[in-house]
């Protein structure tokens, strides 16, 4: 990372400017140089977010197919991340989850933050040796579990409390990507951390069932966690759907509440002396990958090493990867 200066005219009197050069009054502003490495739909994206950030001075593009790099012109791109060291401050890996354990190890072990899309790994195993690379570098590594920052999510999370019964729907039409992982560790897993962030209760029993369809791992899958404290949620993901669905409903003791992430819209149904009201909540829809990466940058800039989002990405891993065992049995 480097510093460079901008004037700050704020502490200026309006008939002082004809006696001061504007640049005697500067503001550190740190300025750092990213990589995207992956410019499939996702990597694209981050790029475009990447561009609208004042601290991003550089920002460099991998990939294995130039043909994708082909569609970043004016980019300094690459087809081997390794040859990223010593020009980048951080990166954010977007590639397939086969990949992931094998880029941000190297980019860990050479002291470089990075921010690697869920699922963190493919293998639970290889989970706990980035953690623990990361722990023993003090180096930033962030799991991107966008619908963490959905503002829908945070708007109901504090309402949550001991949860009844939870179900969720996320279903999409088929990708044509990701198809080296199950929908389990595709989509399921959104929901897999956003619930075991609500309940905060270990695991009583797992029950799941999968189909694969088009492809040859599970294309739509269904599972039922118990949890130890009698709560249950019922999950559903498909990747086989003819429309597009991100659907949470969770019931407590004195409340009902729906929340669409999608359109970032949360409702909460409540009865009073005898009638159902419902409220639905004021939300100012904002671009959840943004606040994520808005959120890796805030941490690299100001040094922030916190591993506890990491282990959170690690235990659902674990759930999904439970999870994929129990339908291979089936």
């Amino acid at each position: 990372m480097g510093e460079k200066y901008v004037p700050d005219l704020r502490c200026i009197l309006p008939h002082q400017l004809t006696f001061l050069k504007v640049f005697d009054i500067i503001q550190k502003v740190i300025i750092m140089k990213v990589a995207v490495i992956g410019i499939g739909k996702l990597g694209s994206i981050h790029l475009r977010i990447y561009k609208e950030i004042n601290e991003i001075e550089k920002i460099y593009v991998v990939d294995t197919d130039p043909s994708r790099l082909a569609l970043c012109p004016g980019i300094e791109s690459f087809t081997d991340y390794r040859k990223l060291l010593g020009k980048v401050d951080l990166v954010s890996v977007a590639v397939p989850t086969i990949k992931h354990f094998e880029i941000a190890q190297f980019f860990l072990k050479n002291k470089i933050p990075v921010l690697v899309e869920k699922p963190i790994t493919q293998k639970l195993s290889e989970a706990e040796k980035l953690i623990k690379t990361a722990t023993v570098n003090k180096t930033i590594l962030f799991v991107g579990h966008v619908e963490r920052y959905n503002n829908a999510y945070l708007a109901i999370k504090e309402t949550v409390k001991k949860p009844l019964f939870i179900e969720c729907h996320r279903l999409s039409p088929y990708p044509n990507r990701s198809l080296d992982i199950s929908v389990v560790l595709d989509l399921m897993i959104h929901d897999l951390d956003i619930i075991l962030d609500l309940v905060r209760v270990d695991i009583k029993k797992v029950e799941a069932k999968g189909v694969k369809v088009l492809s040859n791992k599970e294309d739509i899958a269904n599972a039922r966690i118990t949890f130890k404290n009698g709560c249950v949620a019922n999950i559903t993901a498909s990747r086989i759907s003819a429309k597009k669905e991100r659907k949470i409903r969770i019931f407590l003791s004195h409340c009902y509440i729906s929340l669409d992430f999608a359109e970032q819209h949360a409702e909460i149904y409540q009865k009073i002396k005898e009638q159902i009201t419902r409220q639905a909540l004021e939300i100012d829809k904002e671009e959840p990958l943004k606040k994520e990466i808005l959120d890796f940058v805030g941490l690299v800039k100001n040094n922030t090493f916190d591993i506890a989002d990491c282990v959170r990405a690690k235990n659902a891993l674990k759930l999904a990867l439970d999870i994929e065992k129990i339908m291979s049995k089936k």
